[in-house]
C-alpha cells in the first residue's frame, strides 16, 4: 500500500509506537484528534522499533492525513562503513563535559550550548557523526573512560554494547529531522524518542512544539525496564543489593529521563490529562508555566447509540479492554476471575485486545486460564469494535499497574457500563470524582489496590450481584462523562492551543 505523500502540512504528529500501526487508547485518541480538526492538514511521522514488530495499519487514515512516513530506530542494516578513524578528541572532551552537566539534572547556558553543538554535529562528516561514534578511537576512549569512572557492573562488553544500542537511534532521528517535510507546527504524543525528535525539529526550524502526554513516558519505561529480562546484571551474589537498581537498568532510566527533560524544555506548551501527571511533569523538568490539563473526551452521540443497544438485564460479563501486555497485568484479571466465578459460576471474563505485542506474555496468560480451571469462563477475543462489544458487558475491569486517564473507562461509562479499576493514574478520579461537585455524581464503580485479585474479583461480584448498586453506578458514570469528559470540551481546548501556536485568530 502506497503511503500518502505531500510537500508540506499544517501540523506534523510525532508518533512513537502508536497510530496507525498499533491499536489502543493513545492511537484511538490520535485518530479522534485528526478527525476532529478537518480544517488542518496533518503529517504523521511514525517511529517504531523494528519492522517485524508491526503488522499492517490498524486504522484507516483520515482524509486530512496528507503525509505518512515510517521509520525504525533499531535498523541494524544501517550504519557507517566499518573503517577505523581517529576522531576528534577535543570534541569528545566537550561531550564528556556535557554528560557531567546532564548528571546534575540542572539546566545552564553551558549545558545548552554543548547540547546544541552535539546535535549540530550528528551529520555525516561531523565530529559526532555515526561513523565517528561507531568506529573512532576518540569514541572508544570516551566510552572506556566512562566505564572505568562510573560503571558499577563488571562487564565492559555489556557496558560497551549498552551505550551503542542506547544511542544509535539518535542518528536515525537526525536523518528524520533533516528530511521531514515542512510543517507549521509539531505535535508529539510522548517524550522519549519521538519527543526528542520534536526537540531537534524545534531547534532546526524554530516552529512551535506541542507535547501531549497520556501516561508519563519515563515512568512507563521504568516499569518496562524493571520487567525486562534482556538487561544484564553481572554482579555476584555478594555484590548485589536488592535496594539498589541494577546499573544498566539505571542507565536506561537516566537516558530516557534526559530525553524527556530536553523535550519538556523545548516544548511551547505541555499537556497532561490530569493534575497529578501535570505535577509529575514539573517534577521531571517541565517549566510549570507551560503546562496545562486537558482530559480525554468522549463522542457522546455515538456512545448514546451504543447505550441504547443494551438489553434489560445485567450481563454477568467482566471485560478487560486492552493490549495483552504486562503493564495491563492481565494475570491479576484472570486470578480475579477465579474469585468471581466462585461467587457467580456463570460469569464470563473477556479480554478484548491484541496479543501480538508480547506473545510470550500472552501465552503465559492462556496457560494461566487452564491452570485456574477457567476454560469455560474466559475468552480471548482479540481486537474488538467497542460499539458492538460494550452492550454485552456488565462491568469494565482495569487491572493495570500504570494508566493515565483511560479512554476505555470513559467510553464504558458513556455506554452505560460501570467499572472496577486498580488505583492507578486518574482512575479513582474517574470512578469516584475529583472534587465535591464531581463526587456529587456518585460512584461509577469501585477502586481496588494494585495486584490484589481477590479484592478485584469481589468488587466485580458485588456489582453484578446487586442490581440497585449496579444501576446507581451506571447512572453516576453517565452523568460524570456528560458533564466533564465530552469530545466537544477536549476539541475546544486543543483548538485554542493550535490556533495560539499557529498564530491564528480564535
Amino acid at each position: 500500500m502506497a503511503l500518502p505523500r505531500a510537500d508540506k502540512a499544517d501540523i506534523c504528529l510525532l508518533l512513537e509506537g502508536t497510530f496507525p500501526y498499533v491499536s489502543g487508547g493513545v492511537s484511538s485518541w490520535v485518530n479522534q484528534i485528526i478527525r476532529g480538526f478537518p480544517e488542518y492538514t496533518f503529517a504523521c511521522c511514525f517511529v517504531g522499533s523494528r519492522p517485524e514488530d508491526y503488522g499492517d495499519m490498524k486504522y484507516t487514515l483520515p482524509d486530512n492525513v496528507v503525509h505518512l512516513e515510517v521509520h525504525y530506530l533499531h535498523d541494524f542494516q544501517r550504519g557507517a562503513e566499518k573503517k577505523p578513524k581517529k576522531g576528534d578528541p577535543e570534541a569528545f572532551e566537550r561531550l564528556r563535559r556535557l554528560h557531567e552537566l546532564m548528571r546534575t539534572g540542572r539546566h545552564s547556558r553551558e549545558r545548552e550550548a554543548l547540547l546544541g553543538e552535539a546535535l549540530d554535529g550528528l551529520g555525516d562528516g561531523c565530529c559526532y557523526s555515526e561513523d565517528a561514534f561507531l568506529h573512532s578511537r576518540a569514541s572508544w576512549d570516551f566510552i572506556s573512560d566512562a566505564y572505568r569512572k562510573y560503571s558499577r557492573d563488571p562487564s565492559f562488553v555489556d557496558y560497551f554494547w549498552t551505550v551503542r544500542i542506547m544511542h544509535s537511534p539518535l542518528w536515525v532521528l537526525n536523518d528524520i529531522a533533516s528530511n521531514l517535510i515542512p510543517a507549521r507546527m509539531y505535535h508529539t504524543i510522548s517524550t522519549g524518542y519521538a519527543g526528542f525528535l520534536g526537540a531537534m525539529l524545534k531547534r532546526r526550524t524554530g516552529k512551535p512544539l506541542l507535547l501531549s502526554e497520556h501516561g508519563i513516558y519515563t515512568k512507563e519505561r521504568k516499569i518496562d525496564l524493571f520487567q525486562s529480562e534482556w538487561i544484564s546484571d553481572n554482579r555476584g551474589l555478594v555484590e548485589k543489593n536488592n535496594a539498589e537498581m541494577a546499573y544498566f537498568r539505571e542507565k536506561w532510566v537516566n537516558f530516557f529521563t534526559e530525553l524527556g527533560r530536553e523535550c519538556y524544555q523545548s516544548s511551547d506548551r505541555i499537556v497532561a490529562l490530569y493534575e497529578r501527571n501535570r505535577q509529575r511533569q514539573v517534577e521531571d523538568g517541565a517549566p510549570a508555566e507551560r503546562t496545562l490539563n486537558i482530559p480525554n473526551g468522549i463522542d457522546l452521540p455515538r456512545m448514546e447509540k451504543v447505550r441504547a443497544a443494551r438489553g434489560e438485564g445485567i450481563p454477568h460479563t467482566a471485560c478487560l479492554i486492552g493490549r495483552v501486555v504486562p503493564i495491563k497485568d492481565v494475570k491479576t484479571f484472570l486470578r480475579a476471575m477465579r474469585t468471581l466465578v466462585n461467587e457467580i459460576p456463570d460469569a464470563k471474563g473477556w479480554i478484548a485486545g491484541p496479543e501480538d505485542e508480547d506473545k510470550d506474555y500472552a501465552a503465559e496468560c492462556r496457560a494461566l486460564v487452564s491452570s485456574l480451571g477457567l476454560e469455560k469462563n474466559v475468552e480471548f477475543l482479540g481486537f474488538q469494535k467497542i460499539d458492538e462489544l460494550l452492550p454485552k458487558v456488565g462491568v469494565i475491569v482495569l487491572s493495570s499497574i500504570s494508566e493515565a486517564l483511560p479512554l476505555v473507562l470513559l467510553e464504558g461509562f458513556a455506554a452505560g457500563v460501570p467499572a472496577v479499576s486498580t488505583d492507578v493514574g486518574s482512575c479513582r478520579q474517574l470512578i469516584e470524582g475529583l472534587d465535591e461537585e464531581d463526587r456529587a455524581f456518585g460512584k461509577a464503580g469501585s477502586v481496588v489496590g494494585i495486584a490484589d485479585p481477590e479484592a478485584l474479583g469481589k468488587a466485580v461480584a458485588h456489582l453484578l450481584k446487586n442490581p440497585d448498586t449496579w444501576h446507581q453506578a451506571q447512572q453516576a458514570g453517565i452523568r460524570r462523562v456528560e458533564n466533564l469528559y465530552t469530545q466537544q470540551q477536549m476539541f475546544a481546548s486543543y483548538r485554542a492551543l493550535y490556533q495560539g501556536l499557529l498564530g491564528e485568530d480564535s
